[in-house]
């Protein structure tokens, strides 16, 4: 796969996630943060399984089977994945769909940060002003204006430290066992046990619960989770993390323009100039490197 095409699905990925934040907010029926988090996990988990499983086998024919250092990232990965689902899921029960894609985003310039002093992985400059111009687009899209912090918007905030971490460990441990789908699956199961244990035991959902949520389970499951994390995994592959979370911070616009479709919130042409700043950053992250390795490739011609 192509770095342009592992980049289109990280795009589809956003488009996906985007739609969701109205689900997430409207859709829950009477579940709480953890049921709701677990169960649509598992879900997801069920819907990728027979595909996690035909490639676990076909990798296991041609290569060794996963280390246990392998399964051990997998379990971190869905730890830090149901740790950030679940404190903006909490956010969001407690903010609008507009501040949460907005507060979300912030994770675009902590992923660079954290490769470059934690991971000592070499970032292209593009990142940089390209992430500076996704987190400007996001704070236009919520208005420009001062931010009266919620208490649903400080859960966001949280969240978005794990999300950076997420990104990471996802494309790390992609490359390192070669089975994205695989990947995926299992932090799905990890996410999903979690979430389904300690809403159990703290929420106590009703069958009631799960009867009025079953369409925002459904669709968060298969769709955000199932297709849109597992899309995800096998784009960030072939991709650097730093990329990824730039063309993932367009969940932003899509969520916005979803709040616009269903929730009627409205959408002016000022937000809309926001959107324009992340899109003209997931560009440049995407042309600068290509006409970086082009001039490099020509100038041995241009030398003879």
């Amino acid at each position: 796969m192509s770095r342009l095409q592992a980049n289109g699905l990280l795009l589809l990925a956003a488009v996906i996630w985007g739609s969701t934040f109205v689900v997430q907010q409207v859709g829950t029926g009477g579940l709480k943060t953890m049921s709701f988090t677990g169960i649509r996990m598992l879900v997801g988990a069920f819907f990728v399984l027979p595909f996690a499983w035909r490639q676990y086998r076909q990798l296991a024919r041609t290569e060794s089977p996963f280390e246990r250092s392998g399964w051990f990232g997998i379990v971190c990965t869905g730890v830090v994945l149901f740790t950030a689902a679940a404190l903006q899921q909490h956010g969001i029960f407690h903010t609008t769909v507009t501040n949460a894609g907005f507060l979300t985003a912030l994770y675009v310039p902590l992923v660079p940060i954290i490769s470059l002093l934690v991971l000592r992985r070499k970032i292209h400059w593009s990142a940089w002003p390209a992430s500076a111009l996704c987190l400007v687009g996001t704070y236009i899209m919520s208005g420009a204006q001062a931010i009266d912090l919620r208490i649903g918007d400080i859960w966001v905030i949280g969240s978005s430290f794990f999300w950076a971490c997420h990104v990471i460990l996802v494309g790390t441990m992609a490359v390192k066992t070669r089975a994205p789908i695989v990947v995926a699956c299992g932090q799905f199961f990890v996410c999903g046990v979690c979430g389904t244990l300690l809403g159990i035991a703290v929420e106590q959902p009703s069958l009631i619960d799960l009867q009025t949520g079953l369409f925002g389970i459904l669709y968060a499951g298969m769709l955000s989770t199932g297709i849109g994390f597992t899309l995800q995994a096998i784009a960030q592959r072939f991709t650097h993390e730093a990329d990824a979370a730039i063309i993932l911070s367009s969940e932003t616009v899509f969520a916005a323009l979803a709040g616009f479709l269903i929730l009627s919130e409205r959408l002016t042409t000022l937000e809309l100039s926001g959107a324009s700043l992340i899109f003209v950053g997931i560009i440049a992250v995407q042309l600068l490197p290509m006409l970086r390795n082009k001039a490099r490739q020509l100038a041995p011609e241009d030398h003879n």
